[in-house]
């Protein structure tokens, strides 16, 4: 990436005014909803049974609006929809990216929240025509099915806001809002936000079109597993290679590529080239003098700034490893390789302790040198410009 989620975060704070106030943006779009809302419910006079069933049927539809507009217009470029795409995709999706989803001061609502005119369009031209087009066959329906779009665009902003809230916060403790906030987390992904999870709400369209994506949350680092009690073992290092940083990452995160550097790595079968969040893989390895297999799954891909795995080995064996690039230059890149690891045994734990970890550790040093090496035989610099 030309620059990282900091820097653009550290730019685009810069340019929110200092007069804005969060307070008076959320403010705002509550109290215009919530009136909007009861002058149309001021209109109902003895509603039916059967009218009641309006109110599912808009919310069903205004699900179904907000999941075609966040899939189409949001994530894939139309021409009279170029400001929300460039709002969205470029500004939202470029200031929260995994790792990186809550929001640290008062301007990054700015980020968040739609702005604050945008209820007010979505009434005058929509809310109140439907009401106008439906009120011709029945008021009662037609209040009703106007207002629970308001109801449902109001509940898009305060959903949204919590997904982005810190994972301690008691709102976003919520179970309901805890799987909306981990489902909206994969979303951001680079390699998924064109393709999945589009509901903020309810995921009812993306189970029934077939984009919702699932995957639990990751075991922490080197902390303790809120599931389970061995710490992980972390090891880090770290090398500046003289390539760019996209190149390098696409070649160390090509896993069939690891026995040309990694001494552990004896076997890797795979699809070739650097492989996606979802995409798995098979290794036979030889680490800290032990022989073993470990079956890999890749849980993130940022080009040309992080990608991360876990795996699966013999003996209670469950790793994870990180690669993460910080350009230095044009064609300059430190490179950091992050490895935690645990074993269930007792024995292999204890073995890990006296003689494993002091190995892997060796060998965790030797192939960053390896990497670097054969990363500038693999990875060609690109050709001098002949006008300079």
């Amino acid at each position: 990436m030309r620059e990282t989620t900091e820097h653009f975060r550290e730019h685009y704070r810069a340019a929110v005014s200092p007069r804005y106030n969060p307070w008076l943006h959320g403010g705002f779009v509550l109290a215009y909803g919530l009136l909007c809302i009861g002058l149309l419910y001021g209109t109902l006079e003895r509603v039916q049974p059967l009218e009641w069933l309006v109110v599912p049927l808009a919310l069903l539809f205004f699900n179904l609006c907000i999941y075609v507009v966040h899939r189409w217009l949001g994530h894939h470029k139309q021409p009279f929809a170029r400001l929300f795409y460039a709002r969205h995709s470029g500004d939202h999706h470029s200031f929260f990216t995994p790792g990186l989803m809550t929001y640290e001061g008062r301007q990054d609502w700015r980020v968040i929240l739609f702005p604050a005119w945008l209820i007010v369009v979505h009434s005058l031209l929509f809310a109140l025509p439907l009401w106008w087009l439906l009120s011709l066959w029945n008021s009662n329906v037609a209040a009703l099915f106007a207002s629970c779009t308001l109801i449902g665009y109001l509940a898009y902003e305060v959903f949204h806001a919590c997904e982005h809230l810190p994972a301690k916060h008691p709102l976003a403790r919520l179970p309901w809002v805890r799987q909306m906030r981990r489902l909206h987390e994969l979303h951001h992904r680079r390699e998924l936000m064109q393709e999945r999870n589009f509901n903020i709400v309810l995921p009812l369209m993306d189970w029934l079109f077939g984009t919702l994506y699932w995957q639990p949350e990751e075991f922490p680092g080197p902390a303790h597993s809120s599931t389970r009690s061995t710490p992980m073992t972390r090891m880090q290092h770290q090398i500046d290679i003289p390539r760019s940083a996209a190149s390098t990452l696409a070649y160390a995160a090509s896993p069939r590529r690891w026995p040309e550097w990694h001494p552990s790595s004896l076997k890797v079968e795979g699809d070739d080239g650097p492989l996606f969040a979802g995409q798995g893989f098979e290794e036979d390895i030889h680490a800290g003098g032990r022989s073993g297999h470990l079956s890999w799954q890749v849980q993130e891909y940022l080009p040309g700034h992080r990608w991360r795995a876990t795996a699966q080995g013999d003996h209670g064996l469950e790793l994870q490893v990180t690669y993460k690039c910080q350009p230095l230059g044009a064609e300059r890149t430190r490179f950091v390789r992050t490895l935690d690891y645990r074993f269930d045994s007792l024995l292999m734990r204890l073995g890990n302790q006296l003689l494993f970890k002091r190995r892997i550790e060796r060998e965790s040093a030797a192939s960053l040198l390896a990497l670097c090496e054969t990363a500038q035989q693999a990875i060609a610099l690109p050709a001098a410009d002949p006008a300079r």
